[in-house]
């Protein structure tokens, strides 16, 4: 899996939270973290559909977006490639950093441990 650049996650977070959404609903909600134009928003989803991380559909005669990526698969990827990259660290990152996320609910935050733990070491190959 691709991992989505700190601009595109900030898009996707959006959609996880409330989807379908306007074009100008995801730059009114990303705006304000990102200090984009509209322009920056439109191109950065263009791009993402081109990866395929979002679908695109017409609904009540407005284009409308849906993310493509699960929630705590593309979570565990990013945070595995942190972990990995940045830190330098061999074993998963430990869940309870993720503890008090408004991104992720209980459930989730275990499915999220699970794949952190169960990463393949084959995953890193080139």
């Amino acid at each position: 899996m691709a991992i989505p650049s700190i601009s595109e996650l900030s898009v996707l977070k959006a959609l996880w939270k409330q989807q379908p959404l306007s074009a100008r609903e995801i730059h009114d909600q990303v705006e304000p973290e990102l200090g984009w134009s509209y322009s920056s928003t439109r191109k950065t989803l263009e791009r993402m559909l081109d990866k395929g991380a979002l679908r695109q559909h017409t609904r009540h005669g407005v284009q409308v977006y849906d993310a493509a990526l699960e929630k705590v698969g593309t979570l565990a990827a990013f945070a595995h490639d942190f972990g990995k990259r940045v830190m330098e660290m061999d074993t998963p990152l430990p869940v309870n950093m993720f503890t008090g996320s408004k991104l992720v609910d209980e459930a989730e935050l275990a499915q999220l441990e699970q794949l952190l733990q169960d990463w393949p070491d084959d995953q890193d190959a080139p």
